[in-house]
């Protein structure tokens, strides 16, 4: 075995990946920061080999051993990656075809990697000092020996851990949950003690990933739902209705909110209120009637009938004086409709606005637009536009800065689809600090139905959701054997938030006009939300210039 790269996280190793122009060498972080790098490798006999390969043992020597995790990056299949228009129109993608993508990072069960004769793996090396060690250089060398021809290579990286932590993320991020996934791709109870121990774990994972708000199902969420269907039932409230009069059961939402803030989530998001695309129609909810569970409402409802009026007249302020007595109304968000567009559907979420506004003062109402009509005439309160659509609401003062992405809005622009380069992930920390983005939202955290919820798919073999979404966009973590695994993408992403972070830090030291002159030196452009580099190093570079600007403070 004679080739073995070391590389930064934003490389993707294909299983045919060319030898690098460069090896990355030495990394800087600051003292809590948790960042990785990956090597590459592959076996190739000094003779022909009719075996299939060989394993690989790996040897890990570092003072910072025991913060150091290793995982394999594991291939996975796609077949829709990318729009047939982005081909015509954008040149920053890895790949336009199905194939296989290394995306999963798989925990090591023992001390060794497998290699296929001449294709390329990856070994994804993750660090977390933890602010336990000072500031210094410290070596991480890691060693392959082969069990075949004797073969031992050994790869060194130089760590300069800077004496400075990262400040607390401010920015607020959701990325949807979907909590009837987990009981459907795992095949449980919903609600039941294996459901919830999925939940907490999927949600361990969201926070680690700097995902500190949750997409909380008050009722089912009305999204990515075929007109007419249903996706299974996850409603926290339980209701009981007794002719025209409701009354309500916040045991299970209180057991979220605990199990959420024992995961580390601080912001809770409501699930919305009416129908998606056009706020036609309710969402589903079901209700003890004599005994017995029945759906109340759904597609066949009205969104602004009296019957739903008079149960939200009902329901809300139930749930608000709920959330006041546990602490959270603070930080609660609430949703009307998703996507709404035009002047119909304006009016359609004006008119249900109205219904339930009076009974939710000091609550923010969010959603995810990119009309800005909407705002304009005061239908929406906190927008939350897509990246390319942003540039219409940065002409105007909103009282929080939010945006999205999703599959359907990326020709040169920042996302993290399997095809993608990860560097075109990680460039929008940049964004995010330059523009004062107070706020993320990403629709698909852990979305394992295909299109419309119409079934269960298997995520290590489907990533596009039966074809409707290129491949990336529906989730960013794997149903492991025992909770959530996740993705390259999201540990890239998170680097991201990080990046965010750092340039506060040294916003504190030098000021916000300093910092954005150093991103735009970097860069060697003026950065906006259509910035989108073809490699990796203006990223690295930006980092390691940031991290030694903050060094010189102190």
């Amino acid at each position: 075995m004679n080739e073995i790269y070391q590389l930064s996280s934003l490389e993707k190793v294909f299983l045919q990946y060319d030898k690098p122009e460069k090896e990355l060498e030495k990394i800087s972080a600051l003292a809590n920061e948790r960042f990785s790098y990956q090597i590459a490798y592959t076996y190739v006999p000094d003779e022909p080999d009719p075996s299939i390969g060989c394993d690989l043992k790996i040897t890990l020597d570092s003072p910072l051993k025991d913060f150091i995790t290793l995982r394999t990056v594991e291939n996975i299949p796609a077949e829709y990656v990318c729009h047939p228009w982005w081909k015509e129109n954008d040149d920053n993608f890895l790949k336009t075809e199905g194939g296989l993508f290394p995306d999963l990072l798989k925990p090591l069960t023992n001390d060794y990697v497998e290699a296929g004769q001449q294709i390329m793996k990856s070994l994804w090396v993750t660090v977390e000092p933890d602010g336990k060690f000072p500031a210094g250089e410290y070596p991480i060398s890691i060693t392959f020996e082969a069990e075949k021809g004797g073969y031992s290579y050994t790869k060194t990286m130089m760590v300069e851990i800077i004496g400075a932590c990262l400040p607390e993320q401010t920015m607020k991020f959701t990325q949807w949950f979907h909590t009837d996934c987990i009981a459907s791709v795992y095949n449980v109870e919903i609600f039941s003690e294996k459901h919830w121990a999925l939940i907490e774990n999927f949600m361990k994972t969201a926070t680690r990933n700097g995902i500190n708000m949750i997409l909380t199902p008050i009722f089912t969420p009305p999204l990515d739902t075929a007109v007419g269907a249903e996706r299974p039932t996850v409603q926290l409230v339980g209701v009981v209705k007794d002719g025209e009069k409701y009354t309500f059961d916040f045991s299970l939402l209180k057991r979220w909110i605990e199990t959420a803030h024992r995961s580390g989530i601080k912001y809770f998001e409501m699930a919305h209120l009416f129908s998606q695309w056009g706020v036609v129609a309710t969402p589903k909810v079901v209700a003890e009637i004599g005994g017995e569970i029945k759906r109340i409402f759904g597609w066949d409802t009205p969104a602004t009938c009296d019957a739903y009026k008079n149960f939200m007249d009902q329901f809300l302020p139930a749930l608000v004086s709920f959330l006041k007595a546990e602490g959270v109304a603070e930080n609660t968000v609430f949703h009307i409709s998703d996507e709404p567009h035009g002047e119909e559907q304006r009016q359609n979420y004006i008119n249900a606005k109205k219904m339930i506004r009076h009974h939710l003062e000091g609550f923010t109402i969010m959603d995810a637009l990119n009309d800005v009509e909407f705002y304009k005439t005061g239908a929406v309160e906190c927008p939350v536009p897509t990246t390319d659509g942003v540039e219409k609401f940065l002409e105007v003062e909103v009282p929080e800065r939010w945006v999205y992405y999703c599959c359907g809005t990326n020709i040169g622009l920042s996302n993290r689809l399997f095809a993608m380069p990860s560097w075109r992930n990680r460039v929008i920390g940049a964004q995010f600090y330059k523009y004062d983005v107070e706020g993320f939202l990403q629709w698909g955290y852990n979305f394992y139905y295909s299109h419309h919820s119409r079934e269960v798919i298997n995520p290590f073999l489907t990533t596009d959701a039966k074809c409707a979404f290129s491949a990336g966009d529906a989730f960013s973590v794997y149903p492991g054997p025992d909770g959530a695994w996740e993705s390259l993408r999201i540990v890239v992403f998170h680097d991201a938030l990080q990046d965010v972070r750092a340039m506060k830090l040294l916003e504190s030291y030098i000021g916000k006009d300093a910092v954005v002159a150093i991103i735009d030196e970097v860069y060697g452009t003026d950065v906006n939300f259509r910035t989108c580099p073809k490699s990796g190093d203006p990223i690295l570079a930006l980092r390691e210039r940031v991290n030694a600007e903050i060094k010189k403070h102190i």
